[in-house]
């Protein structure tokens, strides 16, 4: 069994941190994915498309109603004394802390709110007048680009993999199908660049990863995605 640094595997931080790299040392790779969705003269084409409008309006929506409905299991279990679905509070609590911490307060407050950093419809490069910055480097653009809340806030919602005992698989590919799709909505539509959804999606790993291992400890069970 692969050795985890709480509660990810030792390939996964590899892999996070390899990808990191590559994203920093090849910045092009931004700009080569989101022409793919640009035309010039006329801007990114999906943007305000109805699959992109969607997607863009889902997050808070499915957030809201995934707690809600955490909400009123917690309280049916202890209303009747149950145990449906093995839900505590102390469930209820990290399924909500991870959204917080992750998407809350360390991508739209910390990162977003002051790394600076133009969207790509923005940018000089896709008809904008902002300059274009790499990943993880400060911008002075006044921008917020870095990371997509959009992607974190989708992303969230890999607490439930960790907490699902049964049918995780199925949860998993719903939470990282979702998750995919939203991140894709948002660099067609050049609200994001690629590398904008994979720090979001790494951050919101790492978190729910973390939380677990601080609240229930990594068993032999849980799992990295």
């Amino acid at each position: 069994m692969s050795k985890k640094y709480a509660c990810v595997p030792l390939w996964g931080w590899i892999l996070m941190m390899i990808v990191s790299v590559l994203l920093y040392l090849y910045p092009q790779v931004d700009i080569a994915v989101s022409s793919r969705f640009y035309a010039g003269g006329e801007g990114f084409l999906q943007h305000g498309a109805l699959w992109e409008r969607m997607l863009y309006r889902s997050v808070p929506i499915v957030l809201s109603a995934t707690y809600v409905g955490a909400l009123l299991l917690w309280i049916y279990n202890r209303i009747r004394k149950e145990n449906l679905y093995g839900f505590s509070g102390k469930k209820l609590l990290y399924l909500l802390f991870v959204g917080a911490l992750g998407s809350g307060i360390i991508v739209n407050a910390a990162l977003k709110d002051h790394w600076g950093r133009a969207r790509p419809a923005q940018t000089i490069a896709f008809g904008g007048e902002k300059a274009f910055a790499p990943p993880f480097v400060f911008s002075d653009q006044g921008g917020k680009s870095f990371s997509s809340g959009h992607t974190s806030g989708a992303f969230a919602l890999l607490a439930l993999i960790f907490l699902a005992r049964r049918h995780r698989k199925r949860i998993a590919a719903a939470v990282i199908g979702y998750g995919l799709a939203v991140s894709l909505a948002r660099i067609a539509a050049g609200g994001h660049f690629l590398s904008d959804v994979i720090v979001s999606i790494f951050i919101m790993y790492i978190v729910a990863a973390g939380l677990y291992r601080w609240m229930f400890g990594c068993e032999k069970e849980s799992y990295g995605v």
